[in-house]
């Protein structure tokens, strides 16, 4: 478990380093990272790179919501461990997607915009800035999610409903680190959805390197939190 946990920081610390190096070449007008030189163009309002770092920034808040909720919630090291390390990690990459969106003069928030409507294809994206485009009932049926949906009640996948989140707030010790492992197992399932859309449909280099290092870092962590979960006698959901 500890050389997991390890592997996980690891990943996530490389994968902001990266994205902090790519950023500023990208500011600079210089390679990308990746061998591609970036765009001085910055991404359209409703491009993949601009909504997911919209929906990407609401996910990770909730994140960094439950991590603190159980950190009070538990005496177990371990757990209020990867807590402060989720809270700490998801609220520094919250940061650098909010500064793209300020970077390329964009809002963090747009009224006609569902949630995740950035997944669907080139066509779909290009149908935003078509007159008469329908983007009634934040349907989310159509999108390729890899098998991620949104729970009745959830905004996004994997996110927590405000059902979930009173539960784990009324919870104590291992009952409370149980309800946490299992709603983040389902968080970053989400996560690791969304950034493997972004990783293959983004434009921006940088958005491109951190959301890969997004992948790679929850995914470490599913490993991690499925190994918490067994140790107290538990599994994750569904």
């Amino acid at each position: 478990m500890t050389r997991t946990y390890w592997a996980a920081g690891t990943a996530v610390l490389l994968a902001l380093l990266f994205a902090v190096a790519a950023t500023v070449a990208s500011a600079s007008g210089g390679d990308g990272g990746d061998g591609s030189r970036t765009s001085s163009r910055a991404p359209g309002l409703y491009s993949p790179d601009a909504g997911f770092a919209r929906d990407m920034a609401v996910h990770h808040q909730q994140a960094v919501e439950m991590s603190f909720i159980v950190r009070d919630r538990t005496k177990d090291e371990p757990v209020r461990s990867l807590a402060y390390d989720i809270a700490n990690t998801q609220a520094n990459q919250r940061g650098m997607l909010l500064g793209w969106l300020d970077l390329w003069g964009l809002p963090k928030v747009v009224a006609d915009e569902p949630p995740m409507s950035w997944m669907g294809s080139a066509d779909q994206h290009a149908g935003h800035d078509m007159a008469g485009h329908d983007m009634g009932g934040h349907d989310m049926a159509g999108h390729d999610m890899g098998g991620a949906t949104a729970k009745p009640g959830a905004l996004m996948p994997g996110m927590a409903t405000k059902e979930e989140l009173a539960q784990l707030g009324a919870a104590e010790g291992r009952d409370a680190e149980v309800l946490y492992l299992q709603l983040m197992t389902d968080h970053h399932k989400g996560g690791v959805a969304m950034a493997r859309g972004c990783a293959a449909q983004c434009e921006t280099p940088a958005e491109r390197a951190l959301a890969q290092g997004m992948v790679e870092a929850q995914q470490s962590e599913l490993t991690l939190m499925a190994d918490m979960l067994k140790q107290r006698g538990a599994a994750p959901r569904g």
